[in-house]
């Protein structure tokens, strides 16, 4: 099965401001389908494809490496979240999740393998549970995606859907993020994004009008303009890793897992800081320009020593 054109996901952040209303009566979330697992979806790209992807997440000729055939390219970590869009896509439709009232709350993406420069991917998707949470429903969505028949990396996607909860299920699962530690972060990377940032990114695959479409953002609720995408956030908060617990090496990245909270508009920087634990796993948070509140928390990753160590 070739890959799809994925429905979009509305941000996290725009929640709070979203007016859009579907016609008609609101759809019921199918709970039959919890375990329903898609046919493989396969994803042929080049390198053309992992560049784009490392434009839009911010990188620049200072990073020639993940720019340039000539050198690999070299693949960022993160971009496992293109190739899953396809059954993530097939799954929202399985489970009649309401786009309009769709919020992607969490990411999480482990890797078992780096992520060639062009190839043949193949994922499957799997709705993981439907979580009663009182006014939202969570949905748990998960791929696993081989390279050549052997695991490559697993993304799980936890979406909120207003107005869907209330249904007698189950609570959702505790989260195993860590808590952020009350002392000085171990480090601090400031990275730009450019007014342009989301136009660029979008280009991977998330066409959601949100990002791109003045009018549209201001109708649901962001006169500013146009939001970052979450995931776009996501790849930045993982080059901000790459820079430091990584020492530079893209393979040592093993996991990543956020949580979105607020927007981020094109041309902010954005600061993450990390917090290294007794167990080896870092806690993480992000902030966009001048703010003082996190637009990225409940995150943490887990580093892989260096290789020979």
């Amino acid at each position: 099965m070739r890959l799809r054109t994925p429905a979009y996901a509305i941000d996290a952040p725009a929640a709070a401001a979203l007016t859009i209303r579907p016609s008609g009566a609101r759809m019921s979330l199918d709970l039959s389908t919890i375990g329903h697992t898609t046919e493989p979806f396969v994803y042929e790209y080049d390198w053309k494809t992992v560049v784009l992807y490392a434009l839009g997440v911010g990188m620049t000729q200072e990073d020639l490496d993940f720019l340039y055939e000539g050198r690999g390219p070299r693949v960022l970590p993160t971009f496992a979240v293109v190739p899953s869009y396809g059954p993530v896509a097939a799954l929202f439709e399985k489970t009649r999740s309401d786009m309009t009232r769709l919020v992607h709350g969490n990411q999480l993406v482990r890797w078992h393998a780096p992520i060639p420069p062009a190839g043949r991917l193949e994922s499957v998707g799997t709705v993981k549970g439907i979580y009663d949470m009182k006014k939202l429903a969570q949905v748990v969505l998960a791929t696993k995606t081989t390279c050549e028949g052997k695991p490559c990396f697993e993304t799980e996607w936890t979406l909120l859907i207003r107005d869907a909860g209330n249904f007698g299920g189950e609570r959702p699962p505790k989260s195993e993020a860590p808590k952020v530690p009350d002392r000085p972060a171990d480090f601090s990377v400031e990275l730009p994004t450019r007014p342009e940032q989301a136009l660029l990114y979008r280009l991977s695959g998330d066409l959601n009008p949100l990002h791109a479409d003045p009018a549209f953002a201001a109708n649901v609720g962001f006169a500013e303009g146009p939001i970052l995408h979450g995931l776009c956030t996501y790849g930045i908060v993982g080059r901000a890793l790459l820079k430091t617990a990584c020492a530079g090496d893209e393979r040592r990245l093993s996991s990543l897992g956020v949580q979105f909270r607020r927007p981020v508009w094109p041309g902010e920087t954005i600061r993450t800081t990390g917090y290294v634990l007794e167990s080896g796993r870092i806690a993480l948070e992000a902030f966009a320009g001048d703010k003082p509140d996190p637009v990225i928390t409940s995150a943490w990753a887990d580093i892989a020593p260096p290789r020979g160590a």
